[in-house]
């Protein structure tokens, strides 16, 4: 079932996607054992940043509510404890229920240089 353009969700309980822009949460049963906590910027969790206007797709919920670990640069997890708001100042705020989450950011293709692979974090 489609919620709308902002947010996309799969009523079925094994398998639910929330979209909001060039951000996608996946849910999965569980958060690599290797994964570490990431910081917070200014008490918000980040999951994307604007490249252009400076937004950012973010929860504010507090640390008992939502986590955001990390694998490497590229593989980022959501643990909600609680259902939170995911906010972001040109789209519509998503409410993302209590779960674990696969957090996927578009890429997009920039010119190669010199050979090297140039795929990008999209950004708003």
């Amino acid at each position: 079932m489609l919620a709308n353009l902002d947010g996309v969700s799969d009523m079925n309980d094994d398998h639910r996607l929330f979209r909001q822009g060039d951000v996608l949460l996946r849910r999965v049963e569980a958060i690599p054992t290797e994964a570490r906590e990431v910081e917070r910027d200014a008490g918000r969790i980040i999951l994307a940043y604007g490249e252009v206007t400076g937004h950012a797709h973010a929860i504010s919920a507090p640390d008992s509510e939502a986590t955001l670990l990390s694998t490497d640069e590229n593989e980022r997890f959501l643990r909600l404890v609680a259902d939170v708001a995911l906010e972001h100042e040109e789209h519509a705020t998503l409410v993302i229920p209590t779960g674990i989450y696969r957090v996927v950011q578009q890429r997009e293709w920039a010119d190669a240089d010199e050979g090297h692979v140039a795929w990008r974090f999209a950004g708003d």
